[in-house]
């Protein structure tokens, strides 16, 4: 068989699955589960890929689920991941397939991805043979703030195989901005960094009537709120910038209460690690100054969050390629820039290189104007399922046979 040959055998088995990998997405997204404890999902899983002779694991801490194909011949591993957890919030699509879990929806599209990976490990099972090394399958739950991708390597995912995978690809749909169908990705970093801040601004409280005797801390921190965006436009490089956006604000219990406290949080989000570690100083320095001006004082803290996630250029070049060359030129768009979102597979590519893809699944006519990932209104199309996995596939496929030329 020719490379060609190879192209259309696991086309054609990946869009064969096509109403079976439909049904088991509808199934997850009715019966969303999230954070790190997802036991029916990993059941449904390991019920979709029993039979295909696969080398199956469950986590200790958390409900992945790792599964090893074994290529017909000897070579390499490489890793293929989905994320399988629901964001905790009320679905709002009016779906006949809609979530039945109160307070749980399947948002962000993670139920096309596991769906995905089951095709793509149902699909390279069927043909093995083409498969010069072996394929690892990564299962993840916690992607949404519980870090579940840090976990599963701690528990030695990337060393599934027996040997540490070389290659690492993933896919994420997009529920809006992207023309249903359409791969994307850039070479570099394709989503941002983020870490999480609180400031606490100290002052003196006292009753609202008198507040010449007190020192209140509301201002201060509202000063500091407007000041942010301020200095990071003159502090960072617009080429690599830093976003900072304040979400919650808390003070006084009573509208006659000047109180002692004010707390500000949010989210600090960078495409390079380098103003990822700069912008803390920064704040430091711009939060204690505004407060030391009105007399109080200001304490920051902070919680690391996910790193950058940053594609290795030649992978880019190569998952560019595979998809441009499987499915045609008009199915692979570059992105210009990264996007602020943050996502823990950056843990994967921190350790191995590898790329990672948007994919366009809008259900809307005008991709423009629809609801956005993480938006209890969005809604995927599940018609790019089998090309998802086809791409997956073709992309584990060529890696391996990539590896084996060199």
């Amino acid at each position: 068989m020719t490379s060609h040959d190879h192209v259309n055998v696991l086309r054609e088995t990946a869009h064969r699955l096509q109403p079976e990998l439909v049904r088991l997405r509808r199934d997850l997204h009715s019966y969303p589960e999230t954070g790190l404890h997802l036991p029916r999902t990993q059941a449904a899983v390991i019920e979709s890929i029993d039979g295909l002779g696969l080398e199956v694991s469950r986590g200790a801490g958390l409900t992945s689920v790792t599964a090893v194909l074994r290529g017909g011949r000897p070579g390499p591993a490489v890793l293929l991941r989905a994320d399988m957890d629901a964001l905790p919030q009320t679905e709002a699509t009016g779906l006949e397939y809609a979530s039945r879990t109160p307070g749980a929806m399947h948002a962000c599209g993670h139920d096309l991805h596991t769906a995905a990976l089951v095709g793509a490990a149902r699909t390279l099972a069927e043909h093995r043979d083409l498969l010069a090394g072996d394929v690892v399958f990564m299962f993840q739950p916690g992607e949404e703030g519980w870090d579940g991708a840090a976990r599963m390597i701690d528990e030695g995912v990337l060393d599934a195989a027996g040997s540490r995978v070389r290659t690492a690809y993933g896919l994420h749909v997009r529920s809006y901005g992207t023309f249903r169908g359409v791969f994307r990705s850039r070479p570099g970093a394709l989503m941002g960094g983020v870490d999480s801040l609180s400031v606490t601004v100290s002052g003196k409280g006292g009753h609202a009537s008198m507040p010449h005797l007190a020192n209140d801390p509301i201002p201060v921190a509202a000063q500091i709120i407007t000041s942010i965006p301020a200095m990071l436009a003159r502090t960072f490089d617009p080429f690599d910038p830093v976003v900072v956006t304040i979400t919650t604000m808390q003070a006084s219990a009573g509208s006659n209460i000047i109180p002692e406290q004010a707390e500000l949080t949010g989210t600090i989000r960078a495409f390079s690690e380098a103003n990822r570690t700069r912008v803390r100083a920064e704040l430091n320095r711009l939060c204690e100054s505004v407060a030391q001006a009105y007399g109080t004082t200001a304490e920051v803290a902070y919680e690391d969050g996910y790193p950058v996630t940053v594609n290795d250029a030649d992978e880019y070049e190569f998952a560019a390629a595979v998809v441009r060359d499987a499915l045609g030129a008009d199915r692979f768009a570059p992105m210009p820039a990264p996007i602020a979102a943050a996502e823990d597979f950056s843990r994967v590519l921190n350790q191995v290189p590898g790329c990672y893809l948007h994919l366009g699944a809008s259900a809307a006519a005008d991709p423009a104007t629809a609801a956005t990932n993480h938006s209890p209104h969005a809604v995927f199309d599940d018609s790019v399922l089998a090309d998802a996995s086809f791409v997956l596939a073709e992309l584990a496929r060529r890696a391996l046979d990539r590896l084996a030329a060199t």
